[in-house]
């Protein structure tokens, strides 16, 4: 399975791509960040972001997009540009026929660290081990887009094998 992870953000959008199955040996495909200047219009760093995601999806073809699930934070503006980055990840996907799923930061943490409160730096140490990076990915978002990835692979495979044994159990 082939996961382009997304850590939705305006100024900075963390992507990763990673390849495997649950159980077996990670590969990292790619991983960047997207940027745009905070100054310019909302809908110039939206496009802006669109392009990018839409780029990232025809170059590495992933099988399914794993986005930041947004949540609440105290910072309005903050979470409402989440929001809309993820929207447009979201959208993006859709539109090349692919399939979304959200995981929320503490299970993309709990799946990669085994805590679901794991800070930032626990994160990118357990990504950069696990897909045996020489260097951590930076910044930070990167590696959180790398994290998703690695959490829907997982998790991901995990329940689509799980699926694939109940279709054969009902189908006998």
């Amino acid at each position: 399975m082939r996961v382009l992870g997304v850590d939705p953000g305006l100024t900075r959008c963390g992507l990763g791509v990673v390849e495997g199955a649950a159980g077996r040996k990670l590969t990292p495909i790619a991983y960047d960040v997207a940027r745009t200047p905070a100054g310019d219009d909302i809908a110039l760093r939206l496009l802006a972001l669109e392009r990018e995601i839409e780029q990232w999806i025809r170059t590495h073809k992933p099988d399914v997009v794993a986005v930041e699930r947004v949540f609440a934070q105290h910072n309005v503006r903050t979470v409402m540009g989440t929001a809309q980055a993820a929207a447009v990840a979201i959208t993006s996907a859709a539109r090349a026929g692919l399939p979304v799923v959200l995981h929320t930061p503490s299970e993309v943490k709990a799946a990669v660290t085994g805590n679901g409160r794991a800070d930032k730096p626990q994160v990118t140490a357990m990504v950069t081990r696990l897909l045996g990076l020489d260097t951590a990915p930076k910044p930070a978002d990167t590696a959180d887009a790398l994290a998703l990835a690695i959490c829907h692979v997982w998790r991901g495979g995990m329940q689509q094998r799980l699926q694939e044994a109940r279709m054969k159990v009902v189908s006998a």
